[in-house]
């Protein structure tokens, strides 16, 4: 792997294990969790105050158009693409090969070297969304232990993580981001 690769994973793996780092200190350094609550609950929480249903759908759609843009625009989506289809070619070449002959055991290998290079470029936008995302998640803790709400009978967790989920799938289809 060349130099710029090796330094890209070390800023995710920091970006990551900040956020780790973050969330435990959370009940235990003030700083962390009385800066997130002034800045969130003066916007966030007049959102989900005002209707916690609507406000949370609001807030699953910023945060979604939020990481959707930065996955289009903080990854090569044209080599994406590229690596992508060489992927889904060596998929359909290794269908029509036999299990355990040696065409199979390389192609199988070359599918699995290209996992990197992807995953690489795909996770890069965590470098970026990592930390808030973290600060986020444990201010809703704090506020849906307070505010005991069921969003559509879920809990606030199931509720952003589904609404996440088809949000994100549709601007993915809009922005066209592989």
């Amino acid at each position: 792997m060349d130099n710029e690769g090796k330094g890209s994973l070390r800023l995710i793996f920091i970006a990551i294990f900040a956020s780790l780092i973050i969330a435990s200190l959370w009940n235990s350094v003030d700083l962390i969790k009385g800066t997130a609550h002034s800045v969130l609950d003066p916007s966030l929480g007049v959102l989900l105050n005002w209707n916690p249903v609507v406000g949370m759908i609001l807030i699953v759609m910023i945060m979604a158009l939020i990481t959707t843009l930065l996955q289009k625009y903080g990854t090569d989506q044209e080599t994406m693409r590229e690596l992508k289809k060489e992927q889904k070619e060596l998929q359909e070449k290794l269908k029509s090969l036999e299990r355990g002959s040696k065409e199979y055991s390389e192609m199988s290998m070359k599918s699995l070297q290209m996992m990197g290079p992807m995953m690489k470029l795909g996770m890069r936008p965590a470098i970026y969304t990592a930390v808030p995302f973290i600060l986020l998640f444990r201010w809703f803790s704090d506020y849906f232990m307070v505010v005991d709400v069921k969003l559509l009978g879920l809990s606030w967790f199931w509720f952003y993580l589904l609404g996440s989920i088809i949000i994100s799938s549709i601007l993915r289809k809009l922005f066209k981001v592989v």
